[in-house]
């Protein structure tokens, strides 16, 4: 696979999540993927909830402002949005937007993203949305 290939399927993933379609995120992943975030890592039958809950309850965005690719590996680093629009664990919305720099690094193969490692600063987004911290 190419670097634009690898490149590509990243792409489809970022802008599928831009959309807030889950299904469309889930089909850009390999066969017994893994997804690792701050909380831990599954395979896509763990993660498909979580995914539903922050586009729910957040409507992210993800903008990009940097990717890398070098053979099967992509590194992405965006700037993320959002808006606390729909309720979040026992958090009621509060109608306030966030921002933060987030991070991703995916393994790409023939069958689409084998690995996905994310960072973003979880903390700093429920201060700025209002949800308690600590």
């Amino acid at each position: 696979m190419t670097t634009n290939g690898i490149k590509e399927i990243v792409l489809r993933y970022v802008d599928a999540f831009n959309r807030g379609d889950v299904d469309a995120v889930c089909a850009c992943f390999a066969p017994g993927a893994v997804v690792q975030g701050v909380l831990g890592w599954g395979e896509i039958p763990q993660v498909r909830p979580i995914w539903e809950m922050l586009v729910t309850s957040f409507q992210m965005r993800l903008q990009i402002e940097a990717i890398v690719a070098e053979e099967r590996m992509v590194a992405v680093r965006y700037t993320e949005r959002g808006t606390f629009a729909g309720p979040f664990r026992e958090h009621a919305p509060t109608g306030k937007q966030y921002e933060v720099v987030a991070m991703e690094w995916f393994q790409v193969g023939d069958g689409g993203i084998e690995r996905r490692w994310g960072a973003r600063d979880s903390a700093a987004i429920f201060k700025q949305v209002g949800i308690p911290v600590g």
